[in-house]
C-alpha cells in the first residue's frame, strides 16, 4: 500500500527516539524497509538504540562467551553477525539468532551431553568429525545401552516461544543394530513432557541388508519389538539437513520467561540390549518452531 506523503511529512517531525519506539514494535525485516521512507526514518532505522532493542536482553553476556571475539561497528552490524553460530563456552557450545523470528538459538555440542559410557574408548571414540561445527564428536563403536541425555535451563533461551529440540546425527558406514527396535524419544519440561519413537535408519540405504536382515532375523526382531510400548508416541523419522548432517526431533516445549525450568532432551534405547554401533554424534539442537 503507497504511503501519502503528508504522512511521511508528518513522521518527518517527530524526534529520533519516539520513530524507534515505533519501529521497535516491528520486526528487524520492517525496520530495515522502513529505512527507505525517508531520512529521518532511516536515521532511526539504522540506530544503535533501536538495534539494541532486537538484540537479546543479556547479548553483552552471550558474547563476552565467544571462544574468538567478534568486531562490529554498530548493533545492526553484530545482530546480523549473529545470524551465523558462534562457538560459546569452550567450544562446548554454539549460539545464534534465528533468521525469521530472531529468537535465540544453541547447540550443545556432544561433550556437553551426557551419553552412557562415552569415557570408555572400548565403547564410544571422540575425534574430529569433517563439516562439525565444535572441535571434535563422537562415534559409538558398540554398546548394548543407548542413552543420550542433554539438559538446558529455560532463563537461557527466548521468553514467549515454542521450541524445538533435534538431536544432531550421522551413520557410519559399518552401522548395525541401530533399527532392530524403535529408539525412544522425549523432551521433558517439569510435569510435561513431548515424546516420540525413532527407527534410526535411512530409509533409501542398505535396503537390500535390511531386507536380509529382516529374513534372517525376522523372530529375533519381533521378539525385541515387542518388548516396546509404543502408546502415546508419534513415530519420527530421521531427516537430511543442508549442512550433510541428520537431525532427529526429540520433541518441542515452551519457553513462557516467567519460571526458570530444566529441559532435559533424550533419545534412548535400553530395552533390547542387543548391540549396536556406528551412530555418529555432533550435538543437540534447539530452535523456535
Amino acid at each position: 500500500m503507497a504511503i501519502d506523503e503528508s504522512e511521511i511529512m508528518k513522521l518527518d517531525l517527530l524526534p529520533e527516539d519516539c520513530i524507534v519506539q515505533i519501529l521497535s514494535f516491528t520486526s528487524p525485516h520492517d525496520a530495515c524497509h522502513a529505512s527507505l521512507v525517508s531520512t529521518m526514518v532511516r536515521d532511526a532505522a539504522i540506530s544503535d538504540l533501536l538495534w539494541e532493542k532486537f538484540l537479546p536482553s543479556d547479548y553483552r553476556q552471550i558474547i563476552s562467551r565467544l571462544v574468538l571475539p567478534i568486531n562490529f561497528a554498530s548493533k545492526k552490524e553484530l545482530f546480523l553477525k549473529l545470524f551465523s553460530p558462534l562457538l560459546i563456552d569452550g567450544g562446548r557450545k554454539t549460539f545464534s539468532i534465528d533468521r525469521i523470528s530472531s529468537k535465540k538459538c544453541y547447540m550443545l555440542s556432544a561433550r556437553e551431553l551426557s551419553i552412557v559410557w562415552s569415557s570408555n574408548p572400548l565403547y564410544w571414540c571422540w575425534k574430529p568429525l569433517l563439516h562439525s561445527r565444535f572441535p571434535e564428536g563422537v562415534e559409538l563403536i558398540m554398546v548394548c545401552w543407548l542413552e543420550i541425555k542433554g539438559t538446558i535451563n529455560t532463563r537461557m533461551l527466548s521468553p514467549r516461544t515454542t521450541y524445538g529440540a533435534y538431536l544432531i546425527v550421522n551413520l557410519a558406514g559399518r552401522a548395525f543394530g541401530l533399527d532392530s527396535l524403535p529408539s525412544e524419544v522425549f523432551v521433558k519440561v517439569g510435569d510435561q513432557e513431548s515424546k516420540g519413537i525413532l527407527y534410526l535408519r535411512r530409509n533409501y540405504v542398505n535396503c537390500r541388508k535390511q531386507e536380509m536382515e529382516r529374513v534372517l532375523m525376522r523372530h529375533r526382531v519381533e521378539t525385541l519389538r515387542s518388548r516396546v510400548d509404543n502408546r502415546g508416541g508419534k513415530e519420527r523419522a530421521l531427516r537430511d539437513r543442508e549442512d550433510g548432517w541428520l537431525e532427529i526431533e526429540l520433541g518441542e516445549f515452551y519457553s513462557d520467561g516467567v519460571n526458570d525450568k530444566e529441559v532435559t532432551m533424550c533419545l534412548r534405547e535400553v530395552k533390547g540390549e542387543h548391540l549396536k554401533g556406528g551412530l555418529i554424534v555432533e550435538g543437540i539442537e534447539l530452535r523456535p518452531k
